[in-house]
């Protein structure tokens, strides 16, 4: 048994926002007031970002349109004791979807973490 990181993004829509800087803060404000109320403080959310697709640089990957924005957010999450990368996906998405039903996610990245020491020493 592994532990690793999971990274996913999640699309959150913001209605009644004039300014992209004012649709993220209140994008990963709901994503973690909702993360909270259901004990998940654990897991990080964070802006997102996306490249420019003339040169490449990273810039804040939300769309505002109609006073209405589209925000991509980065939520990221430790899972301990998963069989594989894929197992850590199923249990990340299944921690993180029940709390923000009905918002799309998607597994970015999965990457195996070290074990802390006192799990090594519980193992043996």
């Amino acid at each position: 048994m592994s532990n690793y990181e999971v990274a996913m993004e999640a699309a959150w829509l913001v209605r009644d926002v004039e300014e992209t800087d004012d649709a993220i803060g209140v994008a990963v404000s709901e994503a973690g007031k909702r993360l909270n109320e259901t004990d998940k403080q654990y897991v990080e959310v964070e802006p997102g970002v996306t490249g420019c697709p003339a040169c490449g640089e990273p810039f804040d990957a939300a769309f505002l349109a109609a006073n209405t924005a589209l925000v991509g957010l980065l939520l990221e999450i430790d899972v301990f004791n998963a069989d594989s990368e894929e197992h850590a996906e199923r249990i990340a998405k299944s921690e993180v979807g029940g709390a923000l039903r009905d918002v799309p996610l998607e597994v970015i990245d999965v990457f195996e973490t070290e074990a802390d020491e006192d799990e090594e020493e519980a193992a043996r």
